[in-house]
Parts: C-alpha cells; structure tokens; sequence
C-alpha cells in the first residue's frame, strides 16, 4: 500500500488526542454528572406530601361538605386576627344559636404539613384566644374553625404576614345540594 506521510501519522494518532472523540464523550458524562446531581437533590431535600391519607380525605368530602351545611345553617361568621405569637377568634352566629365554649382552629400550610398547627381556643369574654406553638411562616394558609364535636366547620385563607385579620363567613359558602 502506497500511503501518504500525512495518512500514516493521522492513522498512528492515539485516540486520546482527537478532538472528536473528547467531542463525543461530552454528552454522555453530562448526562452522568446530571444524573448524580439530581440524586444528591433527591437525597437532600424532602418536601413530603401535602397530606399523606389524600385518598381517604377525598372519600370524605361529603362529610366536609355538610359541616359546612351546618355553619351555614347556624349563621356563623369568624373574625380571626393573627399576633406575633396569638390568635384571637370572634365568633357570632344567628339569634337563638350557641356559641361552643371551645374552638378547634387548624392552621395548614400549603405545601409542608410539618408547620401545620392545630389549637384549642378558650372563650374569654366573647373572644377565643390562645397562644401558637411557633411563628408562622409567610404563605397562603388554609384556616379551619371547628367545634369540639366537629359538627360545623368554617374555612378561610390568610396570606401571612400581609394580612393579620381575615373574615370568615358561612353566608360565603355555595348551597351543598
């Protein structure tokens, strides 16, 4: 074979030297480097479902519905203000209706129900007052006010710390058919 001096030194290249190869390795190792990235991510950070018995509080949605039948029934209206460390709650319903002498609120996260807080408010001269576990963080919280025996049920949304009174009214509600 007649070769020229160029092919032959081109030919004895080791494949370390050629820019192609180094070219076409470069996706490959990417990929593998975004993959241990994603990894250390997964490992690092848990953020944990929103509710971990989602299926069970889907099946008692008709539950959830009717106490709020009942609120809306009773003509109940909720003032909560919210304080560095305190949560007060005004309570009023309609003429002939009694008010509980305690008041179940639940304060729920959006997305982390590790900060969830749930508190039991004593009624000092028409007010529900009582003292958080910790500062809230700043998000769209979800807030319930429940009765001992859970048979009315009121819901509203704070954005903290914008907002540190909101108005809950079962008036609000849409009629359940």
């Amino acid at each position: 074979m007649n070769m020229s001096a160029g092919q032959a030194t081109r030919s004895q290249t080791p494949w370390y030297k050629e820019h192609w190869t180094w070219l076409l390795m470069l996706m490959p190792a990417t990929a593998v480097v975004a993959g241990f990235v994603t990894l250390w991510l997964a490992i690092t950070s848990f953020d944990g479902l929103v509710a971990d018995d989602y299926y069970k509080q889907g099946l008692a949605i008709n539950q959830t519905l009717a106490r709020a039948a009942a609120a809306q029934e009773r003509g109940l209206v909720g003032q909560v203000k919210f304080t560095a460390d305190e949560l007060s709650v005004v309570l009023s319903a309609k003429p002939g209706v009694d008010l509980p002498a305690k008041l179940l609120v639940t304060l729920a996260h959006p997305t982390k129900g590790g900060l969830d807080q749930q508190l039991v408010l004593e009624r000092q001269d028409g007010v529900y007052r009582g003292r958080m576990q910790a500062a809230l963080a700043s998000a769209h919280w979800k807030v319930l006010l429940e009765d001992e025996s859970r048979s009315w049920r009121l819901s509203g949304a704070a954005f903290l710390p914008a907002e540190t009174e909101i108005r809950i009214n079962s008036a609000d509600l849409k009629p359940v058919d």
